[in-house]
């Protein structure tokens, strides 16, 4: 029999109301960054509209979340206001950031999500499930060769730095750097960064723009399938003439790693540590992986609802921001235009007003209107891809090693923004 393990540490009431009267993204202590729920369900009970000591403002019930992003004309996306502050307008980060799909309105927004989508149709996504396995199962035959290994390192983040190099036709042999580069950017983008992330961040954008410079002036040279290669999509555009710049090619490629990256490699860890820490909901699952016999469409649909579970309970992207370009009401709430808002989809995922025993993990649950990837203009590019990677790599995991333990306290990423862990030690059982 599977035995709970307790991974994420519980908070008392007293402790949690402590921390929410004086909530702020800029201080918070490291008991939050474990467990925020707690947090976040008096917030959003109590003060779901809340203003901030720097007088922005965050968001915690679900439907004031999706009145925000439906929005789309109102509430911006674009970042140049927040990011020169906070990176310095001379800054590689400030360049990416300022430059890529997620921080953008339209137009650049449509131009960019237009050329990637079209790599990314329902045909090219079901092309690369055969590729996907088989990754999946070489990297579960290294891990049954040692016994277990680590749930992060060997088995999570390296699937999706395997299919966005693949998509961007990184060579195998320069992939190595990659899931660096990708947290140390990523990790800049917390509410309030250290010296020590500014400067990995900034070096990685650097970095990572010096490599691309030479991977795009060969693929120049020799084009891919833009079809089935986004690199050579990118560079070539649209037959209309719609074209990116070499700057917005540049950073939308470090945009695609990293969106690709972080998120999926905490899918798909947060799922394999969540049947760990709710032993009779994985019995389930198992039970019901073995129902489907041979029926792959029925496997797929137990896996689909169990993936999409995962990432409402333990969303990969807990935070979102817009910022008001006119005055708004939101919840209630008059928004002077320019008013900075924080989309706290952990906590829009666990609304009661939408969910029924929201602090429950059900991976049968159906009508999942789960936030993880977002909601209108800018919601997720890849999530059909991303969901493809959860299903293959939690499913076939679990059929090759359905009794497997952690081995030692799993070790999370001690961010706000992106919650997953960085290291997970287990033994295959």
């Amino acid at each position: 029999m599977i035995q709970p393990q307790q991974i994420t540490p519980p908070m008392s009431a007293e402790r949690a109301r402590e921390i929410t009267a004086t909530f702020d993204l800029r201080a918070l202590p490291a008991d939050f960054l474990a467990n925020p729920f707690p947090v976040y369900a008096l917030l959003r009970e109590h003060e779901p509209v809340r203003r901030m000591p720097d007088d922005s403002l965050f968001l915690t019930r679900h439907a004031d979340l999706m009145a925000v992003y439906r929005d789309a004309a109102v509430f911006s996306s674009d970042k140049h206001v927040e990011f020169a502050p906070k990176y310095g307008v001379d800054s590689p980060l400030y360049e990416h950031h300022t430059t890529s799909l997620v921080f953008n309105d339209p137009p650049l927004h449509t131009r960019v999500r237009k050329l990637i989508m079209g790599a990314l149709t329902r045909r090219a996504i079901a092309d690369m499930e055969p590729g996907l396995v088989t990754l999946v199962d070489q990297l579960l035959d290294r891990i049954e060769a040692q016994g277990g290994g680590d749930l992060v390192e060997d088995f999570a983040s390296a699937i999706p730095v395997e299919i966005i190099g693949n998509l961007l036709g990184v060579p195998h042999a320069d992939r190595g750097p990659l899931r660096d580069w990708s947290l140390a950017i990523l990790g800049a983008l917390e509410p309030v960064p250290t010296p020590e992330q500014h400067a990995a961040g900034n070096r990685s954008v650097t970095e990572m723009l010096a490599y691309l410079r030479t991977l795009v002036a060969e693929r120049r040279q020799t084009p891919g399938d833009p079809e089935r290669d986004v690199l050579t999509r990118l560079i070539q555009g649209e037959a209309s003439g719609e074209k990116l710049s070499e700057v917005e090619l540049l950073q939308n490629c470090i945009f695609l790693l990293n969106a690709g990256h972080e998120t999926t490699t905490n899918l798909i860890g947060n799922g394999l540590i969540l049947m760990q820490e709710f032993p009779a909901q994985r019995e389930q699952l198992l039970a019901d992986l073995l129902a489907t016999g041979t029926n792959e469409a029925a496997r797929e649909q137990v896996l689909t609802l169990a993936v999409d579970e995962c990432l409402r309970f333990e969303s990969s992207n807990q935070l979102g921001n817009r910022r008001a370009l006119t005055a708004a009401t939101v919840g209630g709430e008059v928004l002077d235009a320019g008013a900075l808002v924080t989309l706290c989809i952990g906590a829009a995922n666990r609304d009661p007003a939408v969910y029924e025993h929201p602090e429950t993990l059900n991976l049968r649950r159906e009508g999942n209107k789960h936030l993880a990837f977002g909601f209108g203009i800018h919601q997720c590019a890849g999530l059909s891809l991303a969901r493809l990677e959860g299903r293959i790599a939690i499913g076939r995991f679990l059929d090759r090693f359905p009794r497997f333990e952690l081995s030692a306290p799993p070790v999370r990423g001690g961010r706000a923004r992106f919650r997953g862990f960085l290291s997970a030690l287990f033994s295959a059982g």
